[in-house]
């Protein structure tokens, strides 16, 4: 009985009265305090696109192996716009670490992995795309909130309707905020009086870094740093969740590329996202911000390692590496299933698949 309801209801979700769907919102909108101007001004684009859950359900990009994806995604053109792009707001980037902790590099490689530094946004309307996901029946009390943010970011001037446009899944600016997250974290750096990711690069940059040190990143430590690991390591350990202080890796061998490693406390772990004979990482506490960011380990191994390269360490060695897809282990799925619970999808790539594979692939 319970299964044939369930069922019934599936086959319903997101094919029930479009128009009755949005005066519920409406209702809901101007109860929350949007004024009643802001929802004339958004009625247009209050509207369900068929293209969008298209979009929603072929999702495949994070399904690439690590190299694949990364050497596609960190290409010599991200690299030196990267570089140069530090070099040319250095000002902005002292002033941002000072007050947030968060590093250039760290701040540049999300930017550049997001939109190009500012120059892909994205071209949709955004309630258009919000709308459609709060409406199908996929996650649609995620997407109802975001909804309501965005309708608020309207209502209070930070944006026009005609400047909300971005990706399919709803995010908005140069680093690709969900609307609530705008609303949460986002910052007037350059002081002109409102939080415009979109056009201004400072409150763009400004509003990652209060989000990521909101997230506990720890100042001045790193984030993931490439290691060889030796033959008779205990490849079990090798696990993103499996964390053991840095001297149990010393202990055993694991030596870096770009520096000594210190067998002191700091709570690390071995990432071989390739298997034993590909590239290795160790992670630090900062690593786990990006899986905060975005819960696809292939998409934070990728963003964590492009930052280390704009930070200055060498090119990865690739090994040879025979296992081309991550495996998925138990307890990886358990540990990234609670950043899921607890993170409810941040910023950047919102759509993007929960984090459901490991870095065991030994």
């Amino acid at each position: 009985m319970l299964a044939a309801g369930i069922g019934a209801a599936e086959a319903d979700c997101g094919h029930g009265d479009f128009s009755a769907w949005r005066e519920g919102l409406r209702q809901e909108a101007a109860a929350s305090g949007i004024s009643a101007a802001t929802l004339q001004i958004a009625a247009p684009d209050l509207r369900f696109d068929p293209g969008v859950v298209k979009r929603d359900r072929a999702q495949g990009v994070f399904s690439q192996d690590f190299l694949k994806f990364s050497d596609r995604m960190i290409s010599k053109n991200r690299l030196s716009v990267g570089a140069s792009r530090i070099a040319g707001n250095a000002g902005l980037f002292s002033r941002i670490e000072e007050q947030f902790g968060v590093p250039a590099a760290v701040l540049v490689a999300f930017w550049g992995l997001e939109t190009d530094f500012g120059a892909n946004i994205g071209d949709l309307p955004t309630l258009t795309s919000l709308s459609t996901l709060a409406f199908d029946c996929r996650r649609p009390d995620m997407f109802r909130t975001e909804l309501l943010s965005a309708l608020k970011l309207l209502d209070r001037g930070d944006l026009e309707l005609v400047e909300m446009r971005g990706p399919w899944a709803g995010e908005l600016g140069q680093t690709q905020f969900l609307p609530s997250k705008y609303i949460e974290f986002g910052v007037d750096f350059d002081g002109d009086g409102r939080i415009d990711m979109i056009r201004s690069t400072a409150d763009a940059l400004a509003s990652s870094a209060n989000y990521i040190s909101h997230l506990g990143w720890r100042r001045g430590e790193p984030w993931l740093q490439e290691v060889t690991v030796p033959a008779d390591f205990p490849w079990e350990e090798a696990d993103v969740l499996r964390k053991h202080p840095r001297s149990f890796f010393v202990d055993k061998g694991v030596t870096a590329r770009d520096r000594d490693l210190a067998p002191d406390d700091i709570p690390v772990s071995l990432v071989l996202p390739m298997g034993r004979s590909g590239p290795a990482f160790l992670a630090y506490p900062n690593f786990d911000l990006y899986l905060e960011w975005n819960r696809s380990l292939v998409y934070s191994t990728t963003a964590a390692y492009y930052a280390t390269l704009l930070a200055g360490a060498p090119k990865l060695k690739r090994g040879d590496a025979r296992c081309c897809r991550w495996r998925t282990s138990r307890p990886c799925r358990r540990g990234l299933r609670r950043w899921a619970i607890r993170s409810e999808r941040s910023t950047a790539s919102s759509a993007a698949p929960p984090g459901r594979r490991s870095a065991r692939c030994s």
